[in-house]
């Protein structure tokens, strides 16, 4: 995501390297790379110009007054604000109070709408404690209420459909009675989607807001699209004027310019981004986080976020005391792991830490990354599982065989488990770096011989 734009923003901050302070003439040439950087992000000519002509009168204005910061530095902190500032300045939350709050999702055919559906149902059930119900009114693409259907038995929230009723409006009503008979204190709305701008479909959406009045009417926008979907966002604005915008496709090859763009085009802010196709890849949007993340300085905050929500404080307890007695089993592990994964796809995660983004471009992280070693601890007994030191040849052998890996590959996952049992009981007798080197023995790490 934005791993162009972040390169060539780093490039245009290089232009004042080495220089002792800010001039007029090295204001110039890192703000016209910046505008580069930007149009070549698919931001409109005028936006980015206006833009970057605000970076220039505010580098000027501090050119005499900030003279102990070094001039690239000075030029990332006012591109920062300004980004934040483009992209609206702060979150906007969704409003789902009423009886029930009814939030109503339009979009192009493609769009990923009715994935979103789903993960915002499941960001408001699992997360804000909230009773949610899809609704399923595109009557139109023939898979569409089959794949909300499946996506409601995977996150366990129910659906209201009628395959035989061919008005969107009457489904939707008679899924608000539906709802407030059972205590479901939200509704989400999947509307139909088209190919292109259409007159039917525009005056289809505009019908169901006038007549749902529903809380909060969000556009779902394909990040992929650049340009065009800023434009696509403008047309349906004009017609139903929507509360906000959710970025879906962040993970694909997208140059940023609907996220930098869409809130000076619309003039609606961005209330959630969305990647891949799990129902826990929803993220509140925040212009502040996003500006460090294009600026290639990471985003621990959410990083942090994430971890917090998968973390369990009894479980944690018990895992600290089995490492100060030596005792973390292979269970344990593999419950660590499985808190990892409940965070999000591993890549996205690791770009998330200050300077890993750029070291990660090139990096092709598999989701299953795991899915080795968990096949060989699941290959154990109960008992081997509980007491590594029971793993001798034979054993060794028949979990080899279990798990589909060759010898070599058990070794090497017991003697990588060996060291990361030492280390984090070393750490946890408070014993200095020197013996924590020491014990690492040659460095635990995936891949390493």
């Amino acid at each position: 995501m934005f791993d162009n734009l972040t390169e060539k923003l780093e490039g245009a901050f290089k232009t004042l390297t080495g220089d002792n302070k800010i001039t007029e003439l090295n204001i110039a040439a890192s703000v016209k790379e910046i505008r580069r950087a930007l149009v070549a992000a698919d931001v409109n000519y005028k936006i980015a110009k206006e833009f970057t002509d605000k970076v220039k009168d505010e580098a000027l204005g501090t050119k005499n007054v900030l003279k102990a910061v070094k001039p690239g530095e000075l030029m990332v902190k006012i591109v920062h604000d300004e980004l934040v500032d483009l992209m609206g300045g702060q979150s906007v939350g969704i409003n789902v109070k009423g009886n029930p709050g009814i939030v109503l999702v339009a979009g192009l055919q493609g769009s990923g709408k009715t994935t979103f559906s789903g993960k915002l149902a499941n960001f408001l059930r699992y997360k804000k404690n909230n009773n949610p119900l899809l609704v399923a009114c595109d009557v139109y693409r023939p898979a569409a209420i089959d794949q909300l259907t499946v996506i409601s038995e995977q996150i366990n929230v129910p659906i209201f459909k009628d395959p035989e009723n061919k008005n969107p409006l009457d489904i939707a009503q008679s899924a608000i009675k539906y709802a407030k008979a059972n205590s479901h204190d939200v509704i989400i709305v999947d509307t139909a989607g088209r190919l292109a701008i259409d007159e039917e479909m525009m005056k289809e959406i505009s019908s169901l807001k006038t007549v749902l009045q529903p809380t909060e009417t969000l556009f779902v926008v394909d990040s992929m699209t650049g340009q065009d979907a800023v434009n696509t966002a403008k047309a349906f604005n004009d017609t139903i004027d929507y509360d906000g915008v959710v970025l879906t496709k962040l993970d694909g090859d997208t140059r940023g310019g609907a996220a930098l763009s869409v809130k000076y085009t619309v003039g609606k802010p961005i209330k959630f981004t969305s990647s891949g196709e799990k129902m826990d890849t929803l993220d509140v949007f925040h212009p502040d986080r996003m500006a460090t993340r294009i600026l290639g300085m990471g985003d621990i905050t959410s990083f942090v976020e994430k971890a917090q929500e998968q973390f369990d404080e009894k479980e944690a307890r018990k895992i600290e005391k089995k490492i100060r007695k030596n005792k973390f089993d292979f269970d344990d592990f593999l419950s660590q792991l499985a808190q990892i994964k409940k965070m999000g796809d591993l890549k996205s995660l690791m770009s998330m830490i200050p300077g890993m983004g750029k070291a990660m471009k090139d990096v092709d992280i598999d989701d299953n990354a795991f899915s080795k070693v968990e096949a060989i601890i699941q290959s154990m007994t109960p008992e081997e599982r509980a007491n590594p030191e029971l793993l001798n040849m034979s054993r060794k052998r028949r979990i080899a065989k279990g798990a589909g890996k060759d010898l070599h590959e058990i070794n090497l996952f017991l003697k990588q488990f060996d060291q990361m049992r030492k280390m984090m009981h070393m750490m946890s007798k408070g014993k200095g770096m020197a013996n924590l080197m020491n014990a690492m023995g040659g460095g635990f790490g995936p891949g390493r011989r």
